[in-house]
């Protein structure tokens, strides 16, 4: 697996998985160790917000070996939906920037992702549909309104990462984004620790759904 550090990869189309945070990129990588992936895996850490992922990932992209990478966006999320919970995963089937018509991004293979993740952590719930990128945390009644649009989670750099990404050139895109921040548990209430420590733990074990994802890109078509 190839990383940000220099660390040699496999030969193939390479794999870019982004992230916001260094734990979030910490628990990617410990996540990939010892499982062999099918092309050379970057997992690069962007910086909060839309506006730094942005230029993180259109600079990555922008040539040299990661120019026809397949992207992941990946990372925590605040889910919108009621019922969610800490630990829970996202699969966007699209993505869009809250107050941006032109800032949607389809994702392809959303059903390979959703049987790798359900073999990776059976008994994780799995929801499947938008994700709203946001330019700021999102809580109260615009958490509500966000629901309301039909969007099922929400954070800072998923879409602007897919946006830019696919504007560097044609590629296969996803998001896959784990709540630690739900409606009925808000990281300001009582639990957070637990949520956190549950979401950093699933988020460890994501990244050979990743590569399973990646490989059905690489198989011939029929």
């Amino acid at each position: 697996m190839e990383h940000p550090d220099g660390a040699a990869g496999a030969s193939g189309t390479p794999l870019l998985v982004a992230c916001a945070l260094a734990i979030e990129r910490f628990a990617l990588r410990a996540g990939g160790r010892g499982v062999e992936a099918p092309g050379p895996v970057t997992v690069l850490r962007t910086g909060m917000g839309p506006a730094a992922a942005e230029r993180a990932v259109t600079g990555a992209l922008g040539g040299g070996p990661l120019r026809g990478a397949a992207v992941v966006a990946s990372g925590f999320c605040a889910g919108l939906r009621p019922g969610m919970h800490p630990g829970d995963l996202v699969v966007a089937d699209g993505t869009r920037i809250v107050g941006d018509p032109s800032g949607a991004t389809p994702c392809a293979g959303t059903e390979v992702l959703v049987k790798a993740l359900a073999d990776a952590l059976p008994g994780r719930t799995v929801h499947t549909g938008p994700l709203a990128g946001s330019d700021h945390v999102v809580r109260g009644a615009e958490r509500a309104a966000l629901c309301a649009t039909g969007a099922i989670a929400v954070d800072m750099e998923s879409a602007a990462t897919l946006l830019s990404a696919v504007r560097t050139g044609s590629r296969a895109v996803a998001a896959v984004r784990v709540v630690v921040d739900a409606p009925e548990h808000e990281l300001l209430r009582i639990g957070t620790v637990r949520g956190g420590i549950s979401a950093f733990r699933v988020l460890r074990a994501v990244l050979p759904a990743f590569f399973e994802w990646h490989r059905s890109l690489l198989l011939p078509r029929r």
